[in-house]
């Protein structure tokens, strides 16, 4: 079965074709970091008129790469949610349009299924159960994962999703967006040790998150050195590190216990986040301690892609799902509503 994805939920228009046989033929990706870099964060109707340019040049480049035109396609798989509306229905209705068009079937595709599946299109993918990091800037979630749709929520974020905190934080130092890659590029020449963050609900039992709280603790400590008339590169850098290793080790600390508590080994983090440098290196020395294994996409299919939707629709549509002819998308969609195939 060959596949076209289409990734549109939030400010990455993604698109690419799987096929079930061969695997990822092609795919591409254009980023709207520089048209919302102004504005210091995403304006979702900028993201939506973007979606509309960019989707048919890209679904041609990917077909011109392939080798392969609209006749061998033989459904098309969408980001039907959580995300931004406008965005969303930008992907749905680009899809449902060819699907009737090319007289295919077509299927909404749960985002963050997509980004949860994505280690499976690396040589050498998780096997079931497994643990599951979503950590993005939307979300941050640690799952029971036994199966495609057979997910439980063992906890989440209570406030901001890690990625969201670490925009937050870099607009406070006065970073550039977005915010997650400078602090890593400042951290990495930051003094261990000058700035001790706090690790938050780590005193207490349980999987859920809050990183609220770590932006206020960076904003604090910042204005706390500018006003001793220290506001130089270095302390930026300082302050970046210690930052990023609070949330760092807060993850790693759930992601243990989250692992201990299903007595499973296998632990795969997924999402915008799970590109970090140093969250990998976290979570690899934790599992090599466990005798266990951590699995992670390659980077440019760790932030949004249309590779993900596209294989996490070929599974769904192989089990005999598909859409009607509506379009319909949702803002907010718990994983765990997700049939299991």
């Amino acid at each position: 079965m060959l596949v076209l994805g289409l990734e549109t939920s939030c400010d990455e228009t993604g698109v690419a074709l799987y096929d079930s046989e061969k695997g990822l033929l092609a795919d591409a990706l254009f980023s709207q970091i520089d048209l919302h870099r102004l504005y210091g964060g995403v304006v979702p109707e900028l993201a939506s008129r973007d979606h509309v340019k960019r989707m048919l040049p890209l679904i041609r480049q990917v077909l011109d790469e392939s080798g392969c035109t609209a006749e061998n396609i033989d459904a098309i798989a969408y980001t039907a949610g959580p995300g931004l509306v406008g965005a969303l229905l930008v992907g749905a209705s680009c899809a449902q349009a060819m699907a009737f068009a090319w007289g295919v079937p077509a299927v909404g595709v749960h985002h963050m299924e997509g980004h949860l599946l994505a280690p499976m299109l690396e040589e050498q993918p998780p096997q079931f159960p497994f643990v599951a990091l979503l950590v993005s800037g939307g979300h941050t979630q640690l799952v029971r994962v036994d199966g495609i749709g057979r997910y439980q929520v063992l906890g989440e974020s209570v406030d901001d999703a890690a990625g969201e905190a670490f925009d937050k934080t870099a607009k406070l130092l006065g970073l550039a967006y977005p915010g997650g890659p400078e602090i890593a590029r400042l951290a990495a020449s930051g003094t261990a040790g000058r700035f001790v963050f706090p690790r938050p609900m780590t005193d207490r039992p349980g999987l859920d998150f809050s990183f609220s709280g770590l932006k206020t603790f960076a904003l604090n400590t910042w204005q706390r050195c500018v006003e001793a008339g220290d506001d130089s590169e270095q302390t930026r850098c300082d302050i970046a590190l210690a930052f990023q290793t609070a949330v760092v080790e807060t993850l790693t600390i759930k992601c243990r216990r989250a692992l201990k508590q299903t007595h499973l080994k296998s632990l795969v983090i997924a999402g915008g986040v799970s590109a970090n440098q140093a969250l990998r290196q976290h979570l690899e020395k934790m599992l090599g301690e466990m005798k266990g294994q951590v699995f992670y996409a390659r980077p440019r299919f760790c932030t949004d892609n249309g590779a993900m939707i596209a294989y996490a629709g070929c599974q769904r549509l192989l089990a005999g799902q598909k859409d009607g002819p509506s379009i319909g998308v949702q803002a907010r969609w718990p994983m765990e509503s997700l049939p299991a195939i």
